[in-house]
């Protein structure tokens, strides 16, 4: 980062010609006192288009503090210099750190608005991001009928150039391939077009039936003002703008910024264990389901891990330094050794490894916590007592399950966080439509346990909330059937929920609105691998990409007999190291520290919010106050130190070529003070 830092001098030297010496100002890097006050706040200026709430959504989920002014609302505030600066206890005030706008030029060339803004950004040295333009000279571009090209960018490979990599996109290896997930559908257009003076690319693309590259992202420096130029069409959650989204937002404030993102990948492994139903391929339901009685088929075996996939699991963890949660149901298994001759080589394995995995409680043997369900129905109802309210498992009954299986972990050494709970199907929280609310006897059952983080379905409850004095964390359910021991029965499964009724499924895909059916049934030899694996690698690797630390959970059963969850995640970490550099490892949770995360996030928006948090930058010294106690997160370059009472202490973690941390005011100090490099 110390070119990076090298480069921000250079730029605020250039604003002593162009606009803070007309103030009376010093220069920046001169004398602290003669320099502007920068508050760490980034002004969007929105006209409804895709790539502009891309990059807003990159912010919120940064933490990066914005205001945002809607072109198309009437009564918007005017763009004016009084609205971009002011004055503070005698010290000239900018704003805000960075602007974001849809084009170049939203307000039009030469209108009061535009002139306002440009001459704020000459004056403070502040950065402008173009969301997407095309490719002419007014951003530094040829146009591209002179040698350029414009059309579809599905499918395409781009790179970080030797620029981009030594700079702000220094965290990605280079190489990344545009999406294109469906040949019929236009996913990306843009403009490749050669640079010209004063414009350095940081991404850039093959010129098709051309010669040369042209830029796809990259700086313009022109008349005391920088841009960063995209001239490409994108959304938030397409794979190249998520990839290339922490660049932007780390040169819009120059490495300088409240919030953090890192990259996120965790994996819970349910049902440990205990064995999973199998899925009847000519009745296409799970036998033990209320909706899948009696019937041929029903003493299919049940799927369970053998001593052999726990020593291949053990082997595929040293392989790719990745550890997996094991999340377990003791009593289950105990059950299992007793019908199979008072011997488990499963659990002795497992057992002998245990060091090599995380382990998170999942109940005894793994009951539905929450109402008492009557089946006499399809689908399931909650019972009633007597006087028609819901009969719900009890708190000590819940609480049993929850202690009896900690307390068989402890016995066995389990490397455990009696804090951490997943209850069977995320039951005893609220199940729709049967189950409206919690079970009210379950939060009292956690707090007997010391249980602070209960897993839910994110699929349910995408939003952490509170549950007593716990409070959930969400997983994303993989795609990956619990149900299923080998690829010819996913793919079995999958043909009956994603075909129509005339391909011979379910035609559920064609009912439901958040569904779409197949064109066609997926071949049984090939459709796992050449079709399911890579869409759910893609979705996982999605999440993983985009600050989000949610976990990912599967089962038991798909770590044995073909083992399908392993060709998902092998995709998923292969490519991911491909992306991105040694510096931006991705980050493997516990559940404890994803729902801290997940709970400051909430917190530090809240208090943002709340308009009592003040942050900005006076040369090399960074001011933040907050709330007392506020854990405040904080990016900066390479070299920053905090200051305590009598000295400084290096600030932060390295990641992505940055420093960044959760951070709150030192004891007997009013602020957290930062000094840059």
């Amino acid at each position: 980062m110390a070119q990076s830092a090298h480069r921000w001098r250079n730029s605020a030297a250039v604003l002593a010609a162009t606009g803070l010496l007309a103030l009376g100002l010093s220069a920046p890097g001169t004398a602290a006192a003669g320099e502007p006050r920068i508050d760490l706040r980034v002004l969007v200026v929105d006209n409804g288009d895709s790539p502009v709430r891309a990059i807003t959504a990159q912010l919120r989920s940064t933490g990066i503090p914005y205001t945002t002014v809607d072109l198309n609302d009437a009564n918007r505030p005017a763009i004016t210099a009084a609205f971009l600066s002011d004055t503070v206890n005698g010290t000239p005030r900018a704003k805000y750190q960075g602007v974001v706008l849809p084009n170049e030029a939203p307000f039009g060339e030469g209108s009061a608005e535009q002139t306002a803004l440009e001459s704020y950004e000459r004056t403070y040295g502040i950065p402008q991001v173009d969301a997407y333009t095309w490719a002419h000279p007014g951003v530094g571009l040829d146009h591209t009928v002179e040698g350029g090209w414009t059309g579809s960018l599905d499918g395409r490979e781009a790179a970080v150039t030797a620029e981009g990599r030594a700079g702000w996109f220094g965290y990605l290896d280079g190489a990344l391939t545009f999406e294109d997930n469906d040949p019929a559908v236009l996913e990306s257009y843009g403009f490749l077009a050669r640079p010209r003076t004063g414009f350095t690319s940081y991404v850039d693309a093959p010129v098709p039936a051309g010669s040369g590259r042209g830029s796809l992202i990259g700086e313009y420096r022109h008349d005391g003002r920088r841009e960063l130029v995209v001239t490409f069409a994108y959304n938030e959650y397409q794979q190249q703008f998520r990839v290339l989204a922490r660049g932007i937002v780390e040169w819009l404030t120059q490495g300088v910024h409240l919030g953090q993102a890192r990259n996120y990948f965790a994996v819970h492994v349910d049902d440990v264990f205990a064995p999973d139903a199998r899925w009847d391929t000519v009745r296409n339901c799970t036998p033990g389901d209320i909706d899948c009685a009696g019937g041929a088929g029903e003493e299919a075996p049940p799927i369970r891990m053998t001593a052999e996939d726990a020593v291949h699991a053990a082997q595929w963890q040293r392989q790719r330094g990745f550890k997996l949660d094991m999340v377990y149901n003791a009593g289950s298994g105990e059950e299992w050794k007793s019908e199979h001759g008072g011997t488990d080589p499963l659990a002795d394995r497992l057992l002998a490894d245990k060091a090599q995995y995380r382990w998170i409680n999942h109940t005894y043997t793994h009951p539905f916590l929450g109402c008492v369900q009557d089946t006499s129905t399809v689908p399931w109802s909650c019972a009633k007592n007597a006087d028609g309210s819901t009969r719900y498992m009890s708190r000590a009954d819940i609480s049993a399950q929850i202690r009896d299986n900690h307390d068989w972990g402890v016995g066995k050494g389990l490397p455990l966080d009696r804090t951490e709970l997943v209850t069977g199907e995320h039951s005893g929280l609220k199940t729709l439509p049967q189950q409206p609310a919690d079970n009210p006897d379950l939060a009292g059952a956690l707090a007997d346990n010391g249980v602070k983080w209960i897993a839910s379905d994110n699929s349910r409850e995408p939003a952490q909330r509170s549950v007593g004095a716990a409070r959930t964390v969400p997983r994303y359910p993989m795609n990956v059937y619990y149900n299923v021991g080998t690829e010819e029965e996913m793919v079995d499964e999958y043909n009956w929920i994603y075909t129509s009724t005339a391909d011979g499924g379910s035609g559920v895909c064609a009912s439901n609105p958040a569904s779409t059916c197949l064109d066609a049934p997926l071949d049984p030899a090939t459709g796992y691998t050449g079709h399911i694996v890579p869409l759910e690698a893609r979705t996982a690797l999605g999440h993983a990409v985009s600050n989000d630390p949610r976990p990912h959970y599967a089962h038991q059963s798909n770590l044995a007999e073909d083992r399908t969850l392993y060709p998902v995640l092998d995709k998923v970490l292969t490519d991911y190291q491909a992306l991105f550099a040694d510096n931006t490892p991705v980050e493997n949770l516990a559940q404890s520290a994803i729902g801290t995360e997940l709970q400051r996030r909430a917190t530090w928006q809240t208090a943002v919010a709340s308009g009592k948090v003040t942050a900005y930058r006076i040369g090399r010294t960074v001011t933040i106050t907050a709330p007392s106690g506020t854990q405040i997160p904080v990016t900066t370059p390479e070299g920053t130190r905090k200051q305590l009472l009598l000295s400084t202490v290096a600030f932060g973690t390295r990641y992505a070529g940055q420093r960044s941390a959760w951070t709150t005011q030192e004891p007997l100090q009013s602020a957290v003070t930062l000094k840059l490099p």
